[in-house]
Parts: C-alpha cells; structure tokens; sequence
C-alpha cells in the first residue's frame, strides 16, 4: 500500500461524512448514465465507501498540478470507475461504468 494512501482514504471519508463531496457536471452526467439507477446521494455513499483496496493510483493533473485519485470500486456488479481531487470539498471528476474505455481522457 502507498504510503499516502491512509492519509488520503482518512480525508476523504472525514469529507464525505461531513457532506462535503462536490460532482462536476461531467461526473453527474456520467452518474446518471450509468445503467444501475444511482443519483447523486448514491454516488456520495460510494464515495464514503471507498477502500484501499479498490485505489488504482493517482496521477499528477496537468492542468492544476494536484493529484487526482483513481478508485475502481464494484458497484451492484458494475465496476465503476471514480476519479476525485481532495481540495475544501472531495471533488468527483470522473463517475463512470470501468468498462468504457476512456479512463485517460478525463
């Protein structure tokens, strides 16, 4: 396990719990398009429930230069595909089926 991963598991359920996480409207629009009926409160539990396990690394944003951590949780037999930054809020950038491809085009 990565080093940073406690600490930034720690935060971000410390966020989610305090209803602090944020969609973008890309990330809501994935969300609704997905085939297992979730809405945005779903997608926040999800979030508060993400383990170490399901992490799959981080990567540095070329735009922002923060990280931006990738989890890969299965969801009602879907995996799904969650990329988030940790800023005020747990910002989710990227909501969508694991199976479509377009992990790096985010």
């Amino acid at each position: 396990m990565p080093r940073w991963l406690p600490r930034v598991l720690a935060r971000i359920h410390r966020l989610a719990a305090e209803g602090k996480v944020q969609f973008t409207e890309k990330a809501l629009r994935e969300l609704e398009a997905l085939d297992i009926g979730l809405n945005e409160h779903d997608g926040a539990e999800v979030v508060l429930g993400l383990t170490a396990r399901e992490c799959a690394g981080r990567v540095c944003s070329p735009e922002t230069a923060e990280w931006l951590y990738v989890f890969k949780p299965l969801v009602a037999g879907t995996a799904l595909y969650v990329k988030l930054v940790l800023r005020a809020h747990c910002v989710v950038i990227s909501f969508h089926s694991g199976e479509s491809g377009d992990e790096n085009e985010d």
